[in-house]
């Protein structure tokens, strides 16, 4: 990794002035990999209320004069999304908030903007950069304007009605025909609506029937990305209220910047979190400490009856902080502790405090020892079968923060102060859980992570490895997925990074395409076992299934929760008995290389198929004959049920 002259080190204060002490230099592409924890630092420092940090955006606009080419170049395993971007102002003011934004969460911004309010146009013609960029994310960022500039003079709230109906017709018949031609997600935003319309109106009552119009609008908006897997809508009305005015009066006049700078980097923050989950980035655990983050007070030194969570003007902001830090659970976030105290003492308060909101069983893991959290966070990543980038950390101590930050760069540090009252906001600041649609198995996955511990019971009670699964009593269906579960294999796709064999990512609009096609499959993974349903934990993606040929296996992908239990050996078993039967000539796979998938590289040679060949980026090609000797048979210990036909949901 590059290091600036010790001369300019010497005058560095803090993480913006390393990145321009790096640009000053040359030296910011080699460095590129020190990037994301210089700006956690930059974001860390922002009012977790408010719009990004000002020294955040500053460095946005360093690293956006960097080619992106250049660094691939160099750093070729960066993560990268291409997005376009086209509005009906000026939106200048968006592109080093977004740079800043992705790069922060590993991502390098390829960027394509279009000409100046030409929205329209770029949305109609499929020809426009908007199709023709392959965007991931195709940004459409629209203000009041599109409405109010097509208003007779003088207007009434009837005049405002018409033509946001007829807007949002349009809006909407738009965003079908890029779901339609397009290759990304296309993103819309709900329209605030400035105080300088509103006050035009002197009577109450028409003031009053304008908000009632406008809501009704911009409720239209939000319905467009239920109505299409490919459309998301960012709701402007909270980031407006978060950061201030929706523009500066001079600015929106002179340069037709209609949606201010503070506006527009708080928007930059919601693109990030999309992206970031588009990528398969989603965080899955959050640890906490206690004394001073989960409760008021220090457990050791103050005893359980001078801490609180309650009843005190402190105490009850811990009680806030706790209901959020529950919802999120609720959900299907993880919940863990990590916590230098005695574990005893902690368990009792957890369960008998009348303070606490949360107790016991609302963690997956309670770590209160007097170890490295450092350390502890590996063990909890361990003990959960998931890699340590899946870990949300927040601590009150800024020397926790600081090494784990800097031990554990993948880990997502949330760095809580003093003030309990901000607890809330800088935990839910960065949407480190955000996922596009939450599905049942989000919302079991803690219980059926806490049935982990009666399995590891077993396993370890159990003479040997064939015992245990002979007595866990696996149970496998494989069949074609349905409407209902579309949702969760897309998310099993954009989430699962370890048992994932080609780690390519399927949006639902992806997944039903493939379920639709006459010549795919895809099938569902779903399993139990004599401590309950784990639900759908896994998926098989073939296609080229017409009779005759040869089959492929795209990907194979399976949920961490259930290594190791013959679930894969006997899903593939199926697939290749019914492909001979179905009169396949071969069926081939791949596999691609990834920092995690490397545990599953030789599932395909286990299962009989042999290597064809190896790319230059690794990836590895497979083929089986189908040989009947060469056919894998299903692990003794598994139930399977396999159902290959088209079923109506």
């Amino acid at each position: 990794m590059a290091t600036v002259a010790s001369t300019t080190v010497g005058e560095l204060t803090g993480p913006l002035d390393r990145l321009r002490a790096l640009h000053r230099e040359g030296l910011l592409i080699h460095a590129y990999p020190e990037v994301p924890g210089l700006l956690a630092e930059l974001a860390s420092a922002g009012d977790p209320a408010g719009p990004p940090a000002p020294d955040l955006v500053r460095a946005g606009q360093l690293l956006a004069r960097l080619d992106p080419a250049d660094v691939l170049a160099e750093h070729a395993g960066t993560g990268s999304v291409t997005v376009a971007v086209t509005g009906s102002s000026t939106l200048n003011g968006l592109t080093a908030p977004l740079t800043a934004e992705l790069a922060r969460h590993g991502l390098l911004l390829r960027l394509h903007t279009g000409d100046f309010g030409s929205w329209f146009r770029d949305l109609q013609d499929t020809g426009s950069e908007l199709y023709a960029a392959g965007a991931d994310l195709a940004l459409c960022v629209l203000d009041a304007q599109v409405v109010f500039d097509e208003l007779p003079h003088p207007w009434l709230v009837e005049d405002v009605e018409r033509v946001a109906a007829a807007k949002l017709a349009l809006i909407g018949s738009l965003a079908e025909r890029y779901v339609t031609g397009g290759a990304g997600t296309l993103v819309l935003n709900t329209l605030p609506l400035p105080r300088g319309h509103t006050r035009r109106l002197i009577d109450a009552r028409s003031r009053a029937r304008l908000g009632v119009v406008w809501r009704e609008f911009n409720a239209g908006l939000l319905r467009l990305a239920a109505a299409h897997d490919r459309v998301h809508v960012v709701d402007l009305d909270p980031l407006v209220a978060s950061s201030g005015p929706v523009n500066e009066p001079r600015l929106a006049a002179y340069a037709k910047v209609l949606l201010g700078d503070e506006l527009l980097a708080g928007y930059a923050r919601e693109i990030g979190h999309l992206a970031r989950g588009l990528r398969g980035r989603t965080k899955k655990v959050l640890v906490v400490d206690l004394d001073n983050t989960l409760w008021d007070g220090i457990l050791g030194d103050d005893g359980p009856e001078g801490i609180a969570a309650a009843t005190t003007y402190r105490g009850e902001a811990f009680g806030r902080f706790q209901r959020a830090v529950g919802q999120l659970g609720a959900q299907g976030v993880l919940l863990a502790v990590c916590s230098k105290n005695d574990r005893e003492p902690v368990l009792g308060v957890l369960r008998d405090h009348p303070d606490m909101v949360l107790r016991e069983s609302d963690f997956v893991r309670v770590n209160a020892n007097w170890e490295p959290k450092d350390g502890n966070l590996l063990d909890i990543a361990r003990r959960l079968n998931l890699g340590v980038d899946s870990l949300v950390f927040a601590d009150d101590s800024p020397f926790e923060c600081g090494l784990v930050a800097g031990s554990l760069p993948s880990v997502a540090v949330i760095r809580l102060d003093e003030e309990p009252a901000l607890h809330v906001e800088r935990l839910l600041a960065d949407g480190w859980f955000d996922v596009p649609e939450l599905t049942p198995e989000d919302r079991a996955r803690a219980e059926q992570y806490r049935t982990d511990a009666a399995r590891q019971d077993l396993q370890e009670s159990a003479g040997s490895m064939e015992e245990y699964l002979a007595g866990l009593g696996v149970r496998v269906s494989l069949s074609p997925v349905r409407d209902h579960e579309i949702a969760r294999v897309s998310q099993v796709t954009l989430r699962t990074n370890q048992f994932n064999l080609t780690t390519e990512r399927l949006q639902q609009a992806d997944v039903r395409a493939r379920r639709d096609a006459a010549d795919q499959l895809v099938l569902a993974i779903r399993s139990a076992d004599r401590f309950g349903d784990n639900g759908l934990v896994g998926a098989v993606l073939v296609s080229d299934t017409g009779p005759g040929g040869a089959w492929h296996i795209d990907n194979v992908l399976l949920s961490c929760r259930v290594f190791a239990r013959g679930i894969e050996e006997s899903c593939l078993a199926a697939v290749l008995r019914h492909a001979r039967a179905a009169g396949a000539a071969a069926v081939h796979a791949r596999y691609r290389p990834t920092a995690k998938n490397h545990r599953v590289r030789g599932l395909y040679p286990s299962a009989g198929f042999e290597e064809t060949g190896e790319s230059a980026d690794g990836t590895v090609t497979f083929r089986h004959s189908l040989a009947e000797d060469r056919l894998p048979s299903v692990p003794e210990h598994v139930r399977l049920a396999a159902d290959f036909s088209r079923l109506p949901d």
